[in-house]
């Protein structure tokens, strides 16, 4: 009899809990189950205070994450951002055999969009990009050796380029194209190359000369190719990392007709090929925000708060109430949410991320971690939910089970939360966000639905 009661009271139990999951709640609200056998309360809670800074990431990774972004736009509330593209490039072949009388044509560099399309801003503009040979050789840098590795946050495992670094390229560019992107119909384009480049390639894979004799050669004749965007471009366009420049050559064939052919050079390895991003916040709310001052409360920018990919925009969250709450030894956690409501939407010429992630700062404010999605050790990387026709908004809505329930132990204490966008498109888009506000305040929202065992 005492087991079909405590069986009976947990079905009345999940049921309550079913219901208040589906109602509106701006209040603690408890429903008491009263027996003689046990005494238990089912509270919801969703007024945790959640304290929110602007702050800015460091050390973003920036090579080989398939794609290279080229562009520049303006965001408003944020000012200007643009992506400038570096790779090295090799020949597919350091065989060079071409015909008898063989005769240079021309050079063209050839880009590819991502399979995805992607693209930020308005592309109904014309859009200019300007080549340049690169005056540096491009290095990789390793800061798990260069700082101690407490400052290191989790996401660097090793020698890279980071989104921040410049490396020198040659004041006049050898090509230059202007054109309208047409992302959704374009499979491909291609901007043609100073006549004279061309043709001193040309003539030393004519002559095998030792600059395009072996790769290690190639690389002190040619270190590589930067690709800039005008000042006056309002789009970043997302290109597959592969490229390709095409010495295009004829000969006259056997036939006796004229035969066009080409010696085929594409980018080389995939850890020099990485974007180069640049923000100008100047005139914004958010002017002092940098590497070096990486963190700004949320009152120092009239509670206006973003996320963006590709500058490392995130927004830090703090939720110091719920430690004490936690020390409760009396109650069972059933279901914790973060809910980040959004102004902004998922189409047009700036759409928000596809997916967020929360990454775990420790005390001294270095990411070290993330939160997992329940039961596994991956990355909790949560969609964007779209608003409705009847006003709700668009949301984000984050499992928070895992940090919850371990807040008070070495594995959370003394964290905070900081809410980027998911782990892929961190670092090959420039997606942004606005959290939207309600009564001046960011509407940043941490439900809890417990047990309570008296």
């Amino acid at each position: 009899m005492r087991q079909l009661l405590r069986t009976t009271y947990f079905n009345l139990l999940a049921l309550i809990l079913i219901g208040i999951s589906f109602t509106a709640c701006n209040k603690d609200m408890s429903i008491a189950l009263n027996s003689p056998m046990e005494d238990i309360s089912v509270t919801r809670i969703d007024s945790f205070t959640v304290y929110a800074s602007s702050y800015q990431m460091n050390y973003l990774p920036s090579a080989n994450t398939g794609a290279v972004l080229i562009g520049k736009t303006q965001y408003d509330g944020l000012g200007s951002i643009k992506s400038t593209a570096y790779f090295q490039i090799t020949f597919e072949s350091f065989i060079h055999s071409l015909p008898t009388g063989a005769q240079f044509e021309s050079a063209n560099i050839y880009f590819k969009p991502t399979a995805e399309k992607y693209y930020y801003g308005d592309t109904t503009q014309n859009q200019t990009f300007y080549i340049h040979k690169l005056s540096q050789t491009l290095t990789t840098e390793n800061i798990l050796g260069d700082i101690d590795n407490y400052k290191a946050p989790f996401y660097v495992s090793g020698p890279t380029i980071f989104n921040y670094k410049k490396f020198n390229y040659e004041n006049t560019p050898i090509g230059n194209g202007t054109f309208k992107p047409f992302v959704n119909s374009v499979d491909s384009f291609s901007i043609d190359l100073d006549y004279n480049f061309g043709k001193d390639l040309f003539d030393k894979i004519v002559s095998n000369e030792y600059e395009v004799s072996t790769n290690d050669a190639f690389q002190e004749y040619l270190k590589g190719i930067v690709v800039v965007p005008d000042e006056n471009n309002t789009a970043i366009l997302g290109l597959n990392d592969t490229v390709y420049i095409n010495i295009n050559y004829s000969y006259v064939g056997s036939d006796g007709f004229k035969v066009y052919d080409k010696k085929v050079l594409s980018t080389a390895t995939v850890s020099y090929r990485y974007n180069n991003i640049e923000y100008d916040r100047t005139g914004t709310l958010f002017a002092t925000l940098n590497e070096t001052n990486n963190v700004l409360p949320a009152q120092a920018t009239n509670n206006n708060l973003y996320v963006q990919s590709g500058t490392g925009l995130a927004t830090k969250i703090s939720i110091p109430s719920l430690n004490q709450f936690m020390e409760n030894e009396n109650i069972g956690i059933n279901k914790a949410e973060l809910i980040i409501e959004t102004e902004s939407v998922n189409y047009g010429k700036f759409p928000v991320p596809t997916s967020l992630m929360l990454m775990v700062l420790n005390k001294n404010g270095i990411p070290t971690s993330y939160v997992p999605s329940p039961f596994s050790n991956a990355a909790q990387q949560v969609n964007f939910i779209k608003g409705t026709e009847f006003g709700e908004p668009g949301k984000y809505v984050f499992n928070l089970i895992d940090y919850v329930k371990y807040v008070n132990t070495n594995r959370y204490l003394d964290t905070e939360l900081l809410i980027t966008t998911s782990s892929s498109s961190l670092y090959n888009s420039v997606n942004t966000f606005k959290i939207a506000t309600e009564n001046g305040k960011p509407k940043i929202k941490l439900n809890i639905v417990y047990t309570k065992f008296k």
